[in-house]
């Protein structure tokens, strides 16, 4: 009997396949108090098998293959820190020294103290990593208990199909797969790699999980937060995923297999049309050059932009180098060697690095108390920067070094106040006069500021005084201007980046931008997605920042697009109580 479940749509494209189920994740934990001449021994097995698993995750990573996901390495390196994070170490020792638990017990009461750590946090990325942390205490468990790590169920042999799909699918023996899962890790979509899977689907997870960004790497469809679905699913069973629409269609009907068949095969015949544009000019109808550039998270994610044909880098993410660390923060010699990798891997194009965006949401010491009612409004981004002068001038002194090396352009994220400005200009010079005296070479730069508040919008002109370029960052632009908690499930379908309000701010800052001749770009997920592009090119935008996977999808947009007519067209979007109702209007 076809049904469908509803989730998440985070990659695009159609994928029609046999289910393989992966078992849930979750092992049984027993619970007992223990002598106290027995906490060494617990202490041991807790070690014994997080040691295990730090072994297991090591022979992965020598093992893994050379078209593996760059992404996934780097979820392999949060796993590796996560297991080494002291605030996971000594949690437990404190449960099994001071309350006499058991190790599996110590071990999951710390996981619960720490996940709702996690569930407080105001970035979706970092919030996200709870998933993570409960991989990780998951495969302890497993290696204490001694039960397999991989709690896949094998993939179906025999091919048990209905005649009508038979001849659908050409009979084919080998029939594409699509894996369904409460949740994954890393090391388990590591060793699905080897096989080859059309899509995944699972229980839980947002757009920035794990299994969200290796599905966008690998371009497969992918649907999260289809609850249940590995409840619902049966092994063997058909599965359509539908990433366009985040359903899952299960069991479906010839007459369903048919139609999805065909946008099956209308998407790669797009995909492979797309693909021709990769280095065509990203060029209007009435000749205004528009410029596409990626966002990445690590210096490696250069080569997929420069595989896309980005025009260079908008928005580098630097916090992901400062994320789950159970050492010291990395050093400018670190800092400075990965932001030249990631120079270099762009070959001569821009990139755009912006300073660390972390906060009370995130402390990064360790021995900080989390005293915040509401993080999004605490100590983050360039107030907790400006907090810790030492430390921001190392990276900016990182980042003056790489820019030896090419073009590098430096974002400044969360400013709302003139003084910010100058306290932050003030530490740039600073950095430059520190590394003349060593004499330490270093790069020019150009100095942008994100536009993400309300009031750095409402004061946009005081900004550009002061810098050679801006950067909307539009989720948060969103959040701050409509007072809604994107995170929090009972207001989130009130997040709309089609407000008015938001529009209008978006719209002054471009015009601002312009008026003073200086580039205005916008980095935030409206960047990437299609159905925006034309109303922004009306706008006046003519810098966009994305995903590397969406640039060709926008590329279409712009060479279709005639900025002269969608010009008057926006300012009627702009005008109207229902600026959605317009769009969907205009197709």
């Amino acid at each position: 009997m076809t049904f469908s479940i509803h989730g998440l749509p985070v990659s695009r494209g159609v994928a029609i396949g046999r289910a393989v189920l992966v078992a849930s994740s979750r092992v049984d934990v027993v619970h007992y108090f223990i002598d106290a001449d027995q906490v060494t021994a617990e202490i041991l097995r807790v070690r014994a098998g997080r040691n295990a698993v730090i072994d297991e995750l090591q022979r992965l990573q020598a093992e893994m293959p050379p078209d593996a996901p760059h992404e996934l390495a780097a979820l392999l390196d949060v796993h590796l820190m996560l297991l080494q994070d002291e605030a996971l170490v000594s949690g437990v020792k404190h449960w099994i020294t001071e309350r006499l638990y058991n190790a599996e017990w110590a071990l999951t009461t710390q996981l619960e103290i720490i996940s709702r750590q996690f569930d407080e946090m105001e970035d979706d990325y970092l919030r996200e990593r709870k998933a993570d942390l409960e991989q990780v205490v998951d495969r302890i468990l497993r290696h204490m208990k001694g039960v397999a790590a991989s709690p896949v169920a094998a993939p179906p042999v025999p091919a048990r199909r209905p005649p009508s799909q038979d001849l659908l699918l050409e009979d084919k023996v080998d029939v594409p797969l699509v894996l369904v899962a409460h949740d994954l890790s890393p090391a388990d979509m590591l060793q699905f790699k080897r096989s080859v899977f059309a899509g995944f689907v699972t229980d839980v997870g947002g757009k920035t999980s794990h299994t969200a960004i290796v599905a966008r790497s690998m371009d497969i469809p992918a649907v999260v937060g289809a609850r249940a679905s590995s409840q619902l699913v049966r092994q063997d069973d058909w599965v359509i995923i539908d990433g366009d629409a985040g359903v899952v269609i299960v069991d479906p009907s010839p007459i369903i297999l048919a139609e999805y068949g065909f946008r099956q095969r209308q998407g790669s015949l797009e995909r492979e049309r797309l693909l021709r544009l990769r280095h065509t000019p990203a060029v209007t109808l009435d000749g205004q050059a528009i410029e596409l550039l990626a966002n990445i998270e690590q210096p490696a994610d250069a080569a997929a932009a420069v595989r896309a044909g980005a025009a260079g880098v908008g928005l580098f993410r630097s916090e992901f180098m400062f994320m789950d660390r159970t050492g010291p923060l990395p050093d400018e010699e670190a800092q400075y060697r990965a932001y030249r990798e990631a120079v270099e891997g762009m070959q001569g194009l821009p990139v755009t690095l912006r300073t660390i965006d972390v906060g009370a949401d995130k402390p990064l010491d360790k021995s900080h108390k989390d005293s915040h009612l509401n993080p999004a409004l605490g100590l983050r981004a360039i107030r907790w920067s400006l907090a810790d002068p030492a430390m921001f001038r190392t990276q900016l002194r990182a980042v003056l070094r790489a820019a030896a090396h090419g073009p590098v352009n430096l974002l400044f994220p969360m400013l709302a106040h003139v003084s910010e400005i100058r306290q932050t200009l003030a530490q740039v010079d600073l950095a430059r006069a520190e590394l003349d005296a060593s004499g330490t070479p270093y790069g020019p730069v150009q100095l942008g500021a994100m536009i993400e508040v309300p009031a750095a919008a409402l004061i946009v002109r005081s900004f550009l005084r002061y810098f050679d370029f801006l950067s909307i960052g539009t989720n948060d632009l969103i959040q701050y201007t409509l007072a809604i908690d994107r995170v929090d499930e009972a207001v989130a379908h009130l997040y709309d980046p089609l407000h008015p309000a938001v529009l209008r701010l978006v719209a002054d800052v471009i015009a601002a931008g312009h008026a003073q001749g200086k580039s205005v770009c916008v980095c935030g997920e409206t960047a990437g997605d299609v159905t925006m592009t034309r109303l922004l090119l009306g706008l006046g935008l003519r810098s966009f920042s994305m995903h590397p996977a969406q640039i060709l999808a926008v590329k279409q947009e712009v060479l279709r697009a005639d900025t002269r007519k969608l010009a008057a067209w926006a300012e009627e979007v702009l005008a109207s109580d229902d600026p959605a109702a317009m769009l969907l209007a205009a197709g």
